[in-house]
């Protein structure tokens, strides 16, 4: 099933066409997922391939139930992350298992093994961002392991992140922009085997801005995990909320700004058009 919905994309004519909506009603339930634990998980595509020009091929959002997950698998020619917003999970990367506490995300490497299991009794709020070694290529591998009941370590000793507030960092005027946000590099560059250039964790405060700026040689897609602001791509400016997730194409121009009285916290991907290749151009 993750294979079918790796095309779709919405409209691209207008800003507001393109940005996508989590929705759970239209999540779609999906049982023992390469070979997971029986109780699966419920998603949506908001991105596929066509999205953006780079190598993005999808990026899902859903939910895993109790007892669902995803079973263990390699991806030989992409790299793919889960990431969870809430709860907690067991997050396996090349056969070692550590849970991992929301929000928080583990990133797996081109030719690595992962998968993921919700052992507890609440439903936890998932994401799935997959990057391509070559342009809208997908490829799977199972190996018939649900991970239910597997020895947990008691420390991860894989590469992953955490999304705390608690960890941003004051940057005042970004990219020129109003005031004061609070920023992290979540994930760099060299984690990544892909043309995936970075994961970023970012919080605007009330009345603070990201200011107008533009990248020619990579893309970017922001994640709202919480909170309402706008966002302006070349001449159009949109309200954005919870769920929305904003493509950001090759050469434009783009900025967001917190008009509300509650910060818009925000995950954003870089993907580069040749890796390790990043640039920036302030309006």
């Amino acid at each position: 099933l993750f294979a079918a919905l790796v095309g779709t994309a919405p409209a691209q004519d207008t800003l507001a066409a393109r940005i996508a909506h989590t929705d759970p009603s239209k999540y779609r339930d999906s049982k023992s997922v390469h070979g997971g634990a029986p109780g699966g998980l419920s998603y949506m595509g908001l991105f596929g391939n066509k999205t953006l020009e780079t190598s993005l091929i999808f990026l899902h959002r859903g939910v895993i139930p109790p007892g669902g997950g995803i079973g263990h698998h390699f991806h030989h020619q992409m790299e793919e992350m889960f990431v969870i917003f809430d709860n907690e999970a067991q997050f396996t990367i090349d056969g070692r298992t550590a849970v991992l506490k929301g929000p928080a995300g583990a990133p797996c490497k081109m030719g690595h093994s992962h998968g993921i299991y919700n052992h507890t009794d609440r439903p936890t709020q998932w994401m799935n961002i997959a990057v391509g070694s070559v342009r809208g290529r997908y490829d799977a591998e199972d190996l018939g392991d649900d991970r239910i009941g597997v020895t947990i370590d008691p420390k991860p000793v894989f590469t992953h992140m955490r999304l705390d507030p608690a960890l941003l960092r004051p940057v005042t005027a970004l990219h020129g922009g109003k005031g004061t946000a609070r920023y992290r590099r979540a994930l760099r560059p060299e984690m990544f085997r892909t043309n995936w250039g970075y994961v970023d964790h970012l919080i605007l405060p009330p009345d603070t801005s990201v200011g107008l700026h533009r990248h020619d040689a990579m893309e970017e897609f922001y994640y709202v995990i919480k909170g309402r602001g706008r966002v302006t791509v070349d001449k159009e400016t949109v309200e954005i909320g919870p769920g929305d997730a904003v493509p950001i194409r090759l050469r434009e121009a783009h900025g967001f700004f917190n008009h509300t009285r509650e910060d818009l916290e925000m995950m954003i991907v870089g993907i580069t058009l040749e890796k390790g290749k990043f640039d920036v151009t302030e309006q």
